[in-house]
């Protein structure tokens, strides 16, 4: 997926009020950006470090900026939490998703019972409903989610379980938005009830698929589906 304008390089002041950070632009011009991601960011912070904003042409939006990465250990982090959606609906519509190919039809945000599932997908043999959560979070070769409790995530782990049951395949999609890990494993420490929903959502034959992203200042691209380690550590 590639970024439809260039992006501005800068380096982060602060993150302040969940959705805003000040950046310094190159040419010395203090901004303040968009944050699109509500969680912690714990391990996706570093205040000097080098950033990228995309800029924003809606005269409505009241900043004109959206922070996208952050380079942290050497490279970059996706923060902005809309890519995943977009990244992950381009991939499937055109097959390059393994495990996740072969569909004819492809929608976003699709209704089903009082949730929304981020896509659907169909061929002549199945209908596929597809979760996408936003990873950005890492415990040394651990990626982890969530970062905050999430009752709307388990949420949508129980829509997955009722599709299944009801004949449809279901995939909860994790897209890895950096490099600097190796695994995927749910949070356990931070929203226990979700790492058991998910546990058990896998175990009624959800699937859970950890892709990992290369982002760059020019697009955020597939790179390989991680291992999932998904019960309690230690257990």
């Amino acid at each position: 997926m590639n970024y439809q304008e260039k992006l501005i390089h800068g380096r982060l002041i602060k993150r302040y009020k969940r959705f805003l950070a000040d950046v310094e632009l190159d040419n010395g011009e203090k901004v303040t950006a968009h944050c699109t991601n509500s969680g912690s960011m714990k391990t996706a912070l570093e205040e000097g470090a080098e950033v990228y904003l995309s800029p924003v042409r809606d005269p409505k939006r009241k900043t004109r900026y959206t922070w996208e990465m952050i380079k942290i250990n050497g490279d970059w982090v996706g923060i902005n939490t809309n890519i995943p959606n977009r990244l992950a609906y381009e991939a499937i519509s055109k097959g390059n998703i393994e495990g996740l190919q072969g569909y004819e039809k492809v929608q976003a945000e699709v209704k089903y019972g009082d949730s929304r599932i981020d896509i659907f997908a169909e061929n002549k043999t199945e209908k596929c409903f597809v979760e996408v959560k936003n990873v950005s979070m890492k415990d040394g070769d651990y990626a982890l989610f969530p970062d905050a409790v999430t009752k709307r995530g388990t949420k949508h782990l129980n829509s997955l379980m009722q599709m299944k049951e009801e004949g449809m395949r279901a995939v909860m999609l994790y897209v890895i938005q950096r490099m600097d890990v190796e695994k995927f494993a749910p949070a356990w420490n931070i929203d226990e009830t979700y790492a058991k929903t998910l546990l058990e959502a896998t175990q009624k034959g959800v699937e859970v698929i950890p892709l990992q992203v290369k982002v760059t200042p020019e697009g955020v691209f597939e790179h390989k589906i991680l291992e999932a380690v998904l019960h309690r550590p230690g257990a």
